[in-house]
């Protein structure tokens, strides 16, 4: 597999990054993984508008899933080959309708449905293209979900956005790359069930036994050394920053 970091900012985009998207390739099938504020200008950078074959959506927070909405408008009002046929859309329940009400002023109240082919999301194991994936509910204040996409003897698990919870750890059991987030500091935010720091995503590692931790979703007022200094403090395999634009294999 391979995955690019499309976008890797939390909360708002950066200067340098988008907010949080990912694609993840194998066998010529493309899966992207959210499309969060900005990131469907940078999308293009890797692939054609039309060259994605399936979407998940960790979850419906805006700064991982608003850029479906101008998706949306590239898919709907394409004049030269006609509207695009409808592309698979995991997501949360209640996601055609966030969507709709996001944009506002569609055509109608199905109008998203013509261009997605919208799936809702629950705890289960099932199948994207050429990828076996399992999907577990995370800690957050909305309705979110934890994947992992396997591929050839491979894996990859990316957390969305999370507090620590043990199913988290298990899904990342064992995992070749493990995208996690890490929007808290260390000592500084303490909110339950919202977001990771930079040390309970390298605990969340180390305990799970992933072979190497990508930090993501740090927001640009956090200082990421920090939190990846505290991962690699309690973490023993290689952690790094996600960076946009940077391809990974996986």
């Amino acid at each position: 597999m391979k995955l690019t970091v499309v976008g890797c900012s939390g909360s708002f985009p950066s200067a340098e990054s988008a907010c949080s998207s990912y694609l993840v390739e194998a066998d010529g099938f493309r899966l992207l993984l959210d499309m969060g504020n900005g990131a469907l200008g940078e999308l293009q950078r890797h692939i054609g508008l039309y060259d994605l074959d399936a979407i998940f959506l960790s979850h419906l927070h805006a700064d991982h899933c608003i850029d479906m909405c101008a998706y949306f408008v590239a898919r709907y009002y394409r004049h030269e080959g006609g509207r695009c046929a409808p592309i698979p859309v995991f997501g949360p329940e209640g996601t055609e309708q966030r969507l709709t009400t996001a944009y506002a002023d569609t055509p109608s109240a199905s109008s998203m449905s013509e261009v997605f082919d919208f799936h809702t999301v629950k705890p289960a194991s099932f199948e994207i293209g050429p990828f076996s994936v399992r999907t577990e509910k995370v800690r957050h204040p909305v309705e979110a979900y934890a994947i992992r996409v396997e591929h050839g003897g491979r894996s990859l698990t990316y957390s969305g956005d999370t507090g620590s919870c043990d199913s988290l750890d298990e899904l990342a059991a064992g995992t070749d790359l493990f995208l996690c987030e890490a929007a808290f500091t260390h000592g500084k935010e303490n909110i339950p069930d919202l977001h990771l720091n930079g040390r309970e995503a390298g605990e969340c590692a180390q305990r799970a036994g992933a072979g190497r931790l990508l930090l993501t979703h740090i927001p640009p007022w956090t200082d990421p050394r920090v939190n990846l200094a505290d991962a690699r403090a309690v973490y023993g395999g290689p952690a790094d920053l996600a960076a946009a634009g940077v391809t990974y294999e996986v």
